[in-house]
């Protein structure tokens, strides 16, 4: 059976008292679950980075034990080359272990100057390890804490929150799906989510422009969809409100 444009209007109002119920009670909720996933985020970034650090400092470790075990082959090899300098036959042999030496002891400082070059690297890697670990434990506390607030709030008001979405989900069975989605494109692009209001002292109770005394009486007769001028929400008059209280 077709609704009259009274009931439509009744159906869309009682459908904003149901969410701006829900709106209340998400408000109440504030910024907390925002807090909380930008803190969860923050400490999975810190998770990643202290791997990271964790990882370079494993490798720089493993760099300087090669550089160390190099350092102990050019050892080998000069007391090798030295050895052999005793027993030489001519000046060809004898400058091509000097050479070989003078290699050696080049190799030796390059690994020195790179296992110090390694230390100051550690030092620093380090420092930063232990900062990222100080910070992701004063971040997890804040999320402990940011995570309690929320359960609390979430457990005082789940149960009625749930019950008003189903509720709201009734009555948009009851609403024609081309008012249904301008509703619903209205409440998405108001600041407090609604839709339909009432005229309060001749002005738009959405934006409080003032509305022209012939559009009042349009609103007044329900006889169609009257929007404001304005702002575009759907009036309605303040006696059909009332008639909702009543019933």
């Amino acid at each position: 059976m077709e609704q009259t444009v009274e009931q439509k209007l009744k159906a869309l109002y009682e459908l904003q008292n149901i969410h701006t119920k829900v709106d209340k009670i998400r408000q109440i909720r504030g910024e907390l679950p925002m807090e909380v996933a930008d803190l969860e985020d923050e400490v999975a970034g810190l998770e990643t980075r202290i791997q990271k650090i964790k990882a370079e400092l494993d490798d720089t470790e493993d760099a300087i034990v090669n550089r160390k075990n190099m350092i102990k082959d050019a050892q080998a090899l000069i007391k090798k080359y030295e050895t052999q300098l005793k027993d030489v036959k001519n000046n060809r042999e004898y400058d091509a272990l000097t050479k070989e030496v003078e290699i050696q002891n080049l190799e030796i400082q390059v690994c020195e100057k790179k296992i110090r070059e390694f230390g100051f690297d550690i030092t620093a890697k380090t420092e930063g390890y232990e900062q990222a670990l100080a910070n992701i434990e004063s971040r997890k506390g804040d999320l402990e804490q940011k995570k309690s607030e929320l359960d609390t709030i979430t457990a005082e008001t789940e149960k009625e929150e749930q019950a008003l979405v189903k509720k709201a989900d009734k009555a948009q069975a009851t609403i024609e799906e081309r008012l249904l989605t301008a509703y619903n494109r209205l409440r998405g692009s108001a600041v407090n989510g609604l839709a339909v209001v009432t005229i309060n002292r001749d002005s738009c109770s959405g934006c409080f422009n003032q509305i022209p005394p012939q559009r009042q009486l349009d609103v007044r007769q329900r006889k169609k969809i009257i929007v404001c001028e304005h702002c575009g929400r759907i009036l309605v008059d303040e006696a059909l409100t009332q008639e909702l209280v009543v019933a």
